[in-house]
């Protein structure tokens, strides 16, 4: 990531004391030796303000640098993920998916300038990621044993963030009762919309689970200076995206965020919303995010379960039982009709 002499991080990671491979422990909010444990701070550049955002213009030629990987890069010969581990790996299996990694050149990517570090340990992230299948309705009955049985892994991913203001000018139609008839009217207006910390994945292999699993946890103001020490014994991904290519992917969500405010502009129930904006003030990130994610499998089919690094909100993907769902529709169905026999018997409109 940052162009940083790879001794100086090894020598970093090595306990003065006993000369062991110290790692980042979550619980300490430092590095912390595997062997001896003892325990020391990682160095911080007091100058630098991870919570800075970098003003973009779109249609200037973007000047960020590429710098070559310093660490070994695993690529996944199932997804074509591909992470790093500063330090020791930790594992021959892809940290996305599961699937099996192969040794690769060092590539190229953009530097992270900012992450905000695990403060969940990994029993904290499984014993939350247990109580999430617990509590899954309709799920079948060894969900939680299979999921106990299920390899984790704690990742850093890469995500943007961008601020932006649209100027947004809309028309749409609604439906109008006017007597006996329904008409058509047209609705137009203009609004000022400004968009603050959007939390964007850089990563393809980021899905809507995984982006979930941080997003309602993610705070800009506990963003902390990039430095390496900070991925000892974890995997992390690497920026690859530029910021035309993570504005890009952010589109689609931006354009229902923008209908959505449309639609709340009025009591009207509009259809056929259609607007134009003109974007200005772009100002971005790019960071590295914590996750925990358990690879479990169940009934022959791979699922994961993510356990966000920062304050443990656990999303996942789950099988159901077709009878527990057959036996809740069926309640579901009698309740539903045993509140209109009693609606009917007390005469009630």
């Amino acid at each position: 990531m940052h162009a940083e002499a790879p001794n100086h991080t090894q020598t970093e990671l090595q306990c003065p004391s006993c000369a062991g491979q110290r790692v980042f422990a979550p619980e300490a909010g430092a590095l912390v030796c595997a062997s001896c444990g003892m325990e020391g701070a990682i160095d911080v550049c007091p100058d630098t303000d991870a919570t800075v955002e970098t003003p973009h213009d779109p249609d200037t030629p973007e000047t960020e640098t590429t710098t070559r990987s310093e660490s070994t890069v695993h690529t996944c010969q199932t997804c074509g993920g591909a992470v790093i581990f500063v330090g020791q790996a930790l594992s021959e299996r892809c940290a996305y998916c599961d699937g099996p990694v192969v040794v690769g050149q060092a590539d190229t990517g953009f530097d992270a300038l900012g992450l905000i570090p695990f403060q969940i340990t990994e029993s904290a992230a499984r014993a939350q990621i247990a109580d999430w299948a617990k509590a899954r309705v309709a799920a079948p009955g060894n969900l939680a044993d299979a999921v106990a049985r299920g390899r984790i892994v704690g990742l850093y991913a890469p995500f943007f963030t961008f601020d932006s203001h649209e100027a947004v000018s809309f028309w749409a139609t609604f439906r109008q009762q006017m007597g006996k008839r329904s008409i058509t009217r047209r609705y137009e207006g203009d609004m000022d919309i400004r968009f603050d910390d959007l939390l964007v994945p850089a990563s393809p292999h980021i899905t809507p689970i995984l982006r979930d699993g941080v997003l309602h946890d993610f705070d800009p103001k506990t963003l902390t200076p990039y430095q390496p020490a900070f991925l000892a014994g974890f995997a992390a991904e690497r920026h690859h995206l530029t910021v035309d290519e993570g504005l890009k992917a952010n589109a689609s969500d931006k354009d229902l965020l923008i209908r959505n405010r449309i639609q709340r502009s009025t009591s009207k129930r509009l259809r056929n919303i259609k607007y134009r904006t003109t974007t200005s003030g772009i100002h971005y990130r790019r960071i590295l995010l914590p996750m925990w994610i358990v690879h479990y499998e169940h009934g022959g089919k791979a699922y994961k379960a993510v356990s966000c690094g920062m304050r443990g909100t656990t999303f996942g993907e789950r099988p159901f039982a077709v009878a527990k769902l057959v036996a809740y529709s069926a309640w579901i169905s009698a309740l539903a009709l045993g509140v209109g026999v009693v609606w009917s018997v007390l005469g009630l409109p």
